[in-house]
C-alpha cells in the first residue's frame, strides 16, 4: 500500500502527498468508530484508484499534537519575536518555551525588525541572543526589509515542520514574504491561504517554504499552563533541570530548599535571573491552578 503524508485538511477530505504527487483522500469509517481523527502532517497509508479518490487505511504513530492548529508531528517552532514594536518580552518568550519544550518540539528563536532598533537596543538583543543561545536554542536575529538572517534561518526549514509562532505584529507574515514572495501574504493580516482568513472556511494546510513545510498559526490553543504539572516544569527549562542534578534533595523545586544548585548557579549568574523568576512565576500558576502542589 502507498504512503505519504496529509499536508491539508478541508471539508471531510484529507489531501496526502506521495511521492510529489497530492491524493485526496476521505476518512475509513473505522476511524469515527475509534475515535480516530487524522491530522495534518500525519504519515499515512491509504490506497487510491485516482488522484481523487483515495481512502486512508493506518494512521501511523505521531511524535507529537497540537490543538491549535490540529496537526501532527511538529518538528520544530520557530518563535517569531521582535525586538521593538512590540518590544522584546523575555515573559512572553520563555512561556512559549516551555509550551514548546512540554509538547517535545525543537524550538529557534528568530528576533525580527533589527533594522528598526536603535544601537542600544542592538546590544542587549545580542546579549539576550547569547544568554539563549548558552541553554542551547537557536537564535537568529532578522530583518525583513534588509534581509538580514535569512540565510542562517533558511537551513533550520529544509526537510521539517516547522510553525511560525509568536503575538500578533512581530513581522511572522513579512519573513515568510521574504523567504517566498510568491505567497504576497498582507502584513497585519493571515492569509486565506494558511487557513486562518476573515471571511474563509477555516482549515489548515502546510506550505512549501526554505525546502521545508511552515504552517504559520499561534500552534496553541492557549499559552496557559493547563496541562503541565508542578514537577514538569523543571524539564522546561534546560538549565534549570541541567543543573538540579547538583541539588541535595532529589524533587527539588528550587524555591527554598537548602542547598539548591539552581539557586547557587543565578547567585553565581550562571542561569540569568530573569529565566529563574519567570521559571518561580509560572511554578505559582500551576500550583495556583492545582491547589495539591
Amino acid at each position: 500500500m502507498p504512503k505519504g503524508k496529509i499536508i491539508k485538511a478541508l471539508s471531510g477530505f484529507y489531501y496526502v502527498l506521495s511521492e510529489g504527487q497530492l491524493i485526496q483522500c476521505r476518512g475509513r469509517g473505522v476511524f469515527r468508530k475509534n475515535k480516530i481523527t487524522p491530522l495534518v502532517g500525519d504519515e499515512v497509508v491509504f490506497q487510491a484508484e485516482n488522484e481523487t479518490d483515495g481512502y486512508i487505511l493506518e494512521v501511523n504513530e505521531r511524535k507529537n499534537e497540537l490543538v491549535r492548529p490540529p496537526i501532527a508531528n511538529v518538528d520544530q517552532a520557530i518563535l517569531v519575536f521582535s525586538s521593538v514594536e512590540p518590544d522584546f518580552s523575555t515573559a512572553l518568550l520563555d512561556r512559549f518555551l516551555v509550551l514548546i519544550e512540554y509538547n517535545r518540539i525543537d524550538p529557534v528563536i528568530c528576533i525580527t525588525k533589527m533594522d528598526l532598533a536603535s544601537s542600544e537596543e542592538v546590544e542587549k538583543m545580542k546579549e539576550y541572543a547569547a544568554q539563549y543561545e548558552a541553554v542551547g536554542y537557536p537564535v537568529i536575529l532578522t530583518s525583513s526589509e534588509t534581509e538580514a538572517g535569512i540565510e542562517q534561518l533558511l537551513p533550520y526549514l529544509k526537510d521539517k515542520i516547522s510553525v511560525f509562532a509568536g503575538q500578533s505584529g512581530v513581522g511572522k507574515s513579512s519573513l515568510l514574504n521574504v523567504i517566498r514572495p510568491d505567497l504576497d501574504l498582507k502584513t497585519n493580516e493571515i492569509s486565506a491561504s494558511l487557513g486562518r482568513g476573515k471571511h474563509t472556511t477555516r482549515h489548515v494546510e502546510l506550505i512549501s517554504i526554505g525546502d521545508g513545510l511552515v504552517a504559520d498559526t499561534p500552534g496553541f490553543s492557549s499559552l496557559e499552563f493547563l496541562e503541565i504539572e508542578g514537577e514538569d516544569l523543571n524539564y522546561c527549562f534546560p538549565e534549570i533541570e541541567k543543573t538540579s542534578e547538583n541539588c541535595k534533595f532529589r524533587g527539588c523545586l528550587h524555591l527554598s530548599e537548602p542547598k539548591c544548585a539552581v539557586k547557587e548557579a543565578v547567585e553565581n549568574n550562571q542561569i540569568p535571573t530573569y529565566r529563574y523568576e519567570h521559571y518561580k512565576d509560572f511554578l505559582q500558576e500551576i500550583r495556583d491552578r492545582k491547589p495539591k502542589y
